[in-house]
């Protein structure tokens, strides 16, 4: 089975989600696409199986929350 999901997360400015994009994009390998438009972070995120889905949903999230927090800092 495969399984698809596309995550689009809003920033305050396009200087701040291309960072985020940036820190994030290195891990994206073949099962995550990133990309920007805007101030708008998209990931297309595919996986053989919800539950692998979800595991790899939750580990982007929590990357894009690390990130987004350190680049808010500065």
């Amino acid at each position: 089975m495969n399984v698809e999901c596309k995550l689009k997360i809003d920033f305050k400015s396009v200087e701040e989600v291309k960072k985020v994009a940036e820190s994030v994009k290195v891990d994206d390998f073949d099962f995550v696409k990133t990309n920007v438009s805007g101030k708008t972070l998209i990931a297309e995120i595919n996986s053989i199986s919800i539950t692998s889905l979800l595991h790899t949903l939750d580990d982007y999230i929590a990357c894009i929350s690390v990130a987004s927090k350190i680049v808010g800092e500065k």
